[in-house]
């Protein structure tokens, strides 16, 4: 099993920032893929921004959020962060870490986390 937990959410103006974080604990051998998706209200979930295995150089962003959110990870701590910057009323979403990968025992993983609540006010 392997939970994610994460934090900093919350709610913020227009043009302002939040930074989303999250961290994996558990039978964990190797993270392969971590990535944030958001849902907002009456629309389907979609991907944010996405990190696979090999760095901070092979990031994805949604054309929605290139150029004001960053994607970045600390292996070592299987932590995911997600700054947002110059955030925008259409950025509001419940937002969801993802992970996969192996556990200890050679078998696949894939989690999400609960949930933290971005709200950007006009």
């Amino acid at each position: 099993q392997v939970q994610l937990v994460e934090s900093g959410g919350g709610l913020v103006q227009a043009g302002g920032s939040l930074r989303l974080s999250c961290a994996a604990s558990g039978s964990i051998f190797a993270i392969n893929f971590m990535g944030w998706y958001r849902r907002a209200p009456g629309k389907q979930r979609e991907l944010v921004a996405a990190i696979p295995s090999g760095g901070n150089t092979n990031t994805n962003y949604a054309d929605s959020v290139k150029g004001r959110f960053t994607i970045s990870r600390d292996n070592a701590k299987n932590t995911v962060n997600l700054q947002m910057n110059s955030l925008k009323q259409e950025d509001t979403a419940d937002y969801y870490c993802y992970a996969r990968g192996l556990l200890l025992d050679g078998t696949d993983f894939d989690s999400w986390g609960q949930g933290t609540q971005v709200t950007v006010s006009s």
